[in-house]
């Protein structure tokens, strides 16, 4: 099936994707995308808009296409000829990055272009984020600079791409078999039936426990075998370290030690003092101080009622259970055990009213009360799993305005946690229409014996969020690729759509729309709601200062980096620990060597993002709270102001179109339940 919209290409046939076609492809590609650019920096100054801009833009546009099925496939669907020639894309495609962003003669034409009148407001935005990549991209630099920024490049690519591998290996390589049922007390039915279906997929009898998170966390919730949740624990936060039941054999702790000098050292190439400072230069906040007073405020904000949060777990547990020595295996499940005594409630009560059949329509019914958009289930070439299921979306006019493929559950070879990526970006120009199309994927727990799948309020949660990233892409109204959808906004407004979509999976009038009970369709009880929302705030101190855990490690990690002594990794995570952490991990935790977000992802120096966007979108979010949670205007207001504009605007200015007024914490610290009035003084 050809999309009349993508006129340059087909959506493409996963299915037909062979690993030997790959390398040949690649080049062909490339090789036009060098020719294109040697003819037209033969005279950059009389470049225009319509000679110069759009055909590098069309030219950007089909290469990211044509490997971003590659990309997509090698996380969703890892083989070891997929991974070879993925792994030998990655040197091409980071050389001719290197020679576009350190090319003059493409820098003058752009800004040639610049000077130019008649610019819309999105093309001179796409010109001045261009003219910037340039400078960072080492334009400047004298001839054995650029040499050596190239280098870096090229290394970097393979080892984040290492990094990702050896964890992915390390995750599928450990499990763990059951032949009777005696150690697996506690565990709810959905997680039994998981284990069990997870040992006929390795043809094996009785119950089979992997570190996929759909199994790995029942066990730390609910197992009453304290010696099972230790065992999972440790094979857990020492994945691809030299700790734990593999240890050395996928360690990752030389690449990390790698990738921090390889930033350290781009970033000085560049004229910047670290990596963070590097990291903010397109980033909403303005430095390295403005970042650590935010996380320290938060934390100061948090920390006391973190620790008088952990305390109650503590006494319940020696009360309630005997358990005089609260180990860091023990936290989720004491914690699960209080929930239920406090609030009588828990995620497993919930998961028979989150059917997948009843949550996905009633997502969409969501989105089209918001944002008068329309989804619609479509057929596809060529998909990549059984599982996956392809969608379009219409506006009120009925205009296609995007696609998208949607990954939920997860499987061996699939990387861990959720994301939203790109196949194709909006591009409408003179010989151009093109439609955004998304790949959306979690790792939600499968449906069992025939079941529809049955989600927890968590995983609810996780869809949300990844399709408030899919409606960011998909419902841009610019052009331009560069500018369109995600592209070039800053990391730390990205997740402001995601996270504010949450907000509708704790209101009543939307849940309606997404529970009903698997076997009766009874909508969930007036009782249950009132205790999840209830249990909403349970631990939230204990969870915001985890996250500053995470936030901080980065952002420090990366600011105070000094070639002679090393990334000093343990001892920076340590002292981040003694500031934020309420209870201290064994000295066997490698949590380090399992954080792909900085180490193989977008967030290096940038993790603080999730909580610097959290403060928007609960800002955003309390306007609804005000209006109304379906208010048409409010919800078109938030459609046009902030997932129609993409990166062709500054953040702050968008937000304040669409707020009033600048954003504050207080939304954050009360949908938290975290006062806003009363914190301790910082830690230094």
């Amino acid at each position: 099936m050809t999309n009349p919209l993508l006129t340059n290409q087909p959506l493409p046939e996963f299915s037909a994707i062979r690993p030997e076609h790959i390398e040949p492809a690649l080049d062909d590609r490339l090789g036009a995308c060098r020719a294109l650019i040697e003819t037209l920096t033969r005279d950059p100054d009389s470049a225009t808009w319509e000679t110069f801009i759009e055909p590098i833009e069309t030219a950007d546009d089909r290469l990211n296409r044509s490997w971003s099925p590659v990309s997509h496939l090698n996380a969703v669907m890892n083989s070891e000829a997929l991974r070879e020639a993925y792994n030998a894309g990655l040197p091409r495609l980071s050389d001719y990055g290197t020679e576009v962003g350190q090319n003059p003669a493409l820098l003058r034409g752009y800004q040639t272009v610049a000077r130019q009148t008649g610019l819309n407001a999105a093309q001179r935005k796409m010109l001045e984020h261009g003219i910037r990549d340039f400078h960072l991209s080492g334009v400047d630099l004298p001839p054995a600079h650029k040499a050596r920024f190239r280098e870096i490049n090229q290394r970097m690519t393979r080892l984040t791409s290492q990094y990702e591998e050896n964890l992915l290996d390390a995750t599928n390589a450990w499990f763990m078999q059951f032949a009777r049922e005696e150690r697996l007390a506690g565990l709810p039915d959905s997680a039994l039936a998981l284990a069990r279906q997870q040992a006929r997929e390795r043809d094996l009898d009785g119950w089979v426990l992997t570190l996929d998170m759909p199994s790995y966390l029942p066990v730390m919730m609910y197992a009453k075998d304290g010696e099972l949740r230790r065992e999972l624990y440790e094979a857990y936060c020492t994945r691809a370290s030299d700790q734990g039941p593999h240890a050395g054999r996928w360690d990752n702790g030389p690449l990390m030690e790698e990738i921090l000098a390889l930033r350290h050292e781009r970033a000085q190439l560049l004229g910047f003092g670290n990596y963070a400072e590097l990291s903010l230069a397109p980033k909403m906040a303005r430095s390295t101080e403005e970042v650590m007073d935010f996380l320290n405020d938060l934390a100061a904000h948090s920390l006391t009622r973190a620790h008088a949060e952990l305390d109650e777990v503590r006494a319940f547990a020696a009360s309630e259970f005997g358990h005089q020595r609260l180990e860091p295996w023990d936290v989720a499940y004491f914690s699960e055990q209080l929930r239920q005594h406090r609030y009588a409630i828990s995620q497993e009560e919930l998961r028979p009213y989150f059917p997948i059949t009843r949550v996905l329509p009633g997502l969409f019914e969501i989105a089209r009360r918001l944002f008068d958009i329309r989804v619609s289930e479509a057929e596809a070439p060529g998909l990549w799993h059984p599982d996956v299921r392809f969608y379009q979306l219409h506006d009120n006019s009925g205009e296609l305005r995007a696609q998208f493929y949607l990954d939920p559950y997860a499987r061996q070879k699939k990387r861990g946690g959720a994301w939203m990526d790109v196949y194709a970006n909006r591009y409408f120009s003179a010989g151009q229409q093109q439609i955004p199309v998304a790949y959306l994927v979690c790792n939600f727990s499968p449906p069992v014996d025939g079941k529809p799948a049955l989600l927890t309020h968590q995983e609810v949660l996780t869809l949300f969020h990844e399709f408030g990233h899919g409606l960011h892409h998909m419902l841009t109204r610019i052009d331009y690729p560069a500018v369109a959808g995600i592209n070039n906004v800053p990391w730390d407004a990205v997740e402001l759509p995601s996270q504010f979509l949450e907000n509708w999976c704790w209101e009543r009038e939307s849940l309606d729309l997404i529970s009903g009970h698997v076997e009766t369709g009874e909508p969930l009880p007036d009782a249950l709601f009132e205790r999840m929302r209830a249990a909403r705030n349970f631990q939230s101190a204990m969870l915001m200062v985890r996250q500053l855990e995470f936030a901080l490690f980065d952002f420090r990690l990366h600011s105070e980096y000094d070639p002679g002594a090393g990334a000093r990794i343990h001892e920076i995570l340590d002292q981040v620990r003694d500031q934020v952490a309420v209870i201290k991990p064994p000295a066997f935790n490698r949590f380090a060597h399992g954080f792909s977000h900085i180490f193989a992802g977008g967030y290096a120096a940038g993790y603080y993002s999730y909580k610097w966007a959290e403060v928007l979108s609960a800002d955003a979010f309390s306007l609804f709270e005000e209006r109304g949670i379906f208010d048409t205007a409010t919800g078109q207001a938030f459609r046009e102001r902030i997932l129609e504009q993409g990166g062709a605007a500054e953040a702050m200015d968008l937000f304040i179109a669409f707020r009033g007024r600048e954003p504050t914490t207080e939304a954050l610290l009360r949908h938290s339940g975290i006062s806003a009035t009363q914190a301790e003084p910082a830690a230094a």
